[in-house]
C-alpha cells in the first residue's frame, strides 16, 4: 500500500482551505494524502500586533520544525508568511497559481463617503495589523485612525460588523478563496499599482524536505513556473531588504511586454511615508537588486 503523504497545516479556515486545496489536487495525480493540524506562535498570541511578537515566521516556524523532525511531509503556506531564508534542509517544491494579489478595505456602509480617497469617511477607524498597510493607507489619508486587529479572517470581518471599526483592511485572495458573502459591506478594490501588495501575496507555497527528491517529482505538476519567477523577484526586494513580513514593504512583479516590471514601496516605520518606484527590465536577473539600490537612493534624499 503506498505510504500517505502527510501535508501540515496551520488550523485557521484559510489554512484548511489551502490544505485541503493541495490535498485534493495531489488526490488527483494518485496520491494518498493525510492532513495534519498544527498549531504555531502567532496563532496562539492573539492579544498582541504582529510586530509586537518577537522573532519571524511565527505563522510558520512550527510547521517548519515538523517537516524537519518527519512527522508531516509537506508544509502548505501561505508564501507571504515565509521568511526569505528557509531552514538548512528544506525547499520550496512549488508554487501555486496567484490568486488575485490586491488588498481590500471593507468597510460599513454608514462609513462610506462616495468623494473621499478609498471612500473612507473622514477619521474613519481602520483596523490593520500589517506595517505595510498602515503605512500605504496613511501615505493617502493621514486623517484616518488605525487600530490593530487579530484573528483570522471570518473573525475580523465579524469584528467590523460588530461596530469595533469602521472598515478593515485584508487581502482580496482570503475572501475568494473561503467564498465569503460581504455583500452587507462595501468593497473597496485596492489598486496593485498604487497600494501596494506584500510580497508573494495570493501565493501558496509547497514547503518539503529537501532529500525527499521522490515527492519533488510528485509536485512538479502543480508548479507554476511563471508565478515562481515573478515572485522570486519580489521576494528577493524583501530579503535585500533584510526584512521579514513585518516590514512595512510592498513588491509587485508582473510578466510585461516581454519582461518584467516591478512596483515597490518601502517605508523606514509603518507611521512613516513610503518611498516608491515602478521599473521595467526585460529580464528578471539583477531586478530586485535595482530597485532596492534606487529605493534606498530616493529614501537618502527624502531625509537629506
Amino acid at each position: 500500500m503506498q505510504k500517505p503523504i502527510i501535508i501540515g497545516t496551520r488550523g485557521s479556515e484559510l489554512a484548511l482551505w489551502q490544505a485541503h486545496t493541495v490535498k485534493k489536487q495531489l488526490e488527483d495525480l494518485g496520491q494518498t494524502v493525510e492532513i495534519k493540524i498544527i498549531k504555531t506562535r502567532g496563532d496562539n498570541i492573539q492579544h498582541l500586533s504582529f510586530d509586537k511578537i518577537e522573532g519571524k515566521g511565527f505563522f510558520t516556524k512550527e510547521l517548519e520544525e515538523e517537516l524537519l523532525n518527519g512527522s508531516i511531509d509537506l508544509a502548505v503556506h501561505s508564501h507571504k508568511d515565509l521568511e526569505t531564508t528557509y531552514p538548512e534542509g528544506l525547499t520550496i517544491a512549488a508554487v501555486s497559481a496567484r490568486e488575485n494579489p490586491a488588498d481590500v478595505l471593507l468597510i460599513r456602509k454608514e462609513c462610506v463617503d462616495h468623494s473621499a480617497k478609498f471612500l473612507l469617511k473622514k477619521g474613519a477607524v481602520v483596523g490593520t495589523s500589517s506595517a505595510r498597510r498602515k503605512s500605504q493607507l496613511l501615505e493617502f489619508r493621514p486623517d484616518v485612525e488605525i487600530r490593530d486587529i487579530r484573528g483570522n479572517v471570518p473573525t475580523r470581518i465579524q469584528k467590523l460588523r460588530d461596530g469595533q471599526y469602521d472598515a478593515i483592511l485584508l487581502a482580496k485572495a482570503g475572501i475568494t478563496r473561503l467564498a465569503l458573502d460581504v455583500s452587507d459591506l462595501e468593497m473597496m478594490m485596492m489598486d496593485i499599482k498604487e497600494f501596494i501588495p506584500a510580497p508573494a501575496q495570493g501565493v501558496l507555497a509547497l514547503q518539503i524536505r529537501e532529500s525527499d527528491r521522490d515527492l519533488n517529482q510528485v509536485l512538479q505538476p502543480l508548479n507554476v513556473a511563471n508565478v515562481g519567477k515573478c515572485i522570486g523577484v519580489e521576494r528577493e526586494i524583501l530579503r535585500l531588504f533584510k526584512g521579514g513580513c513585518q516590514l512595512p514593504l510592498g513588491a509587485y512583479c508582473e510578466k510585461s511586454g516581454g519582461g518584467f516590471k516591478v512596483w515597490a514601496a518601502v517605508a523606514e516605520a509603518w507611521d512613516k511615508l513610503p518611498a516608491r518606484i515602478n521599473l521595467f527590465a526585460e529580464s528578471e536577473q539583477n531586478l530586485a537588486a535595482d530597485v532596492v539600490s534606487k529605493l534606498q537612493e530616493k529614501k537618502k534624499s527624502a531625509s537629506s
